[in-house]
């Protein structure tokens, strides 16, 4: 059996990856992220259908059943090659970092901006497709918009914290891919992440916020205020988990792991 990479060589490889993700065109960076969006909203579909099935009574189940049919959207996004924000925190970082040069922050800005906005357009466009009467199986509007009312009034300390909790998760998930060598331990990490996010809930903005859009589309009642305080909220969250937590320590990691080396 051998061995894993090193820290050294996950760095390595994170840093190609990141400079794949900085150098793509702005026309390729716009497309794997509007795609990214409508594939998190097959996901969260796939959540408010079989929770619907499952019905209010289910409790727990139907939560499990939701969570694991979510898991699929996540495994879709890393099978695809799309662009997430936040998953896509460590390697371009790793990227920047290993250029030494200031001018990497201008494209890691632009790869995190781009994202966030084209995977908010694309599920959000996306979204409208299911307000077609009959679109959805019976139950699953009501579903949807009842998890989106739960995350949109939550308490405002209890979204952060669980979007510290989000934003470390996924941007693990980005550190485990280039820690593994195979597709299908690559693809099962995917699934597993999406599940155990859909599951805590914990929050991802892009997530959360698409989630809370498809919930007022389907009569959730939460003001535009209310909306945009949570995901300035959840944001912060996922920058502080996903970033000051994963991200400076795996670079740290790395660079100790080279010291060690030298």
């Amino acid at each position: 059996m051998s061995a894993g990479p090193t820290p050294s060589e996950i760095f390595d490889r994170a840093v190609e990856e990141g400079t794949r993700r900085l150098d793509q065109s702005l026309l390729e960076l716009v497309s794997t992220s509007f795609i990214a969006g409508f594939t998190v909203v097959f996901g969260l579909v796939a959540l408010g259908i079989v929770e619907g099935v499952l019905g209010p009574d289910a409790g727990g189940t139907a939560k499990l059943g939701g969570a694991l049919a979510f898991g699929i959207g996540i495994l879709f996004l890393v099978a695809g090659r799309t662009e997430l924000f936040n998953e896509n925190f460590s390697d371009p970082a790793a990227a920047a970092v290993d250029r030494g040069d200031r001018r990497a922050a201008g494209p890691l800005l632009r790869l995190w901006v781009v994202t966030l906005l084209f995977n908010l357009v694309g599920g959000g466009l996306f979204s409208l497709v299911f307000t077609v009467e009959g679109a959805l199986p019976p139950g699953t509007t009501e579903a949807l918009a009842t998890v989106a009312t739960e995350s949109a009034h939550r308490a405002l300390l209890a979204s952060f914290a669980r979007a510290v909790a989000g934003g470390t998760l996924v941007s693990l998930l980005s550190f485990l891919l280039v820690s593994v060598d195979s597709d299908g331990a690559r693809l099962g990490l995917a699934y597993l992440v999406g599940v155990f996010l859909a599951l805590g809930p914990f929050e991802h903005v892009v997530v959360t916020a698409l989630h809370v859009f498809l919930g007022v589309l389907f009569g959730a009642a939460i003001a535009t205020a209310r909306f945009a305080v949570v995901v300035g909220v959840v944001t912060t969250g996922n920058l502080v988990g996903g970033l000051g937590l994963v991200t400076v320590a795996h670079i740290a990691q790395a660079k100790g792991a080279a010291q060690s080396e030298d």
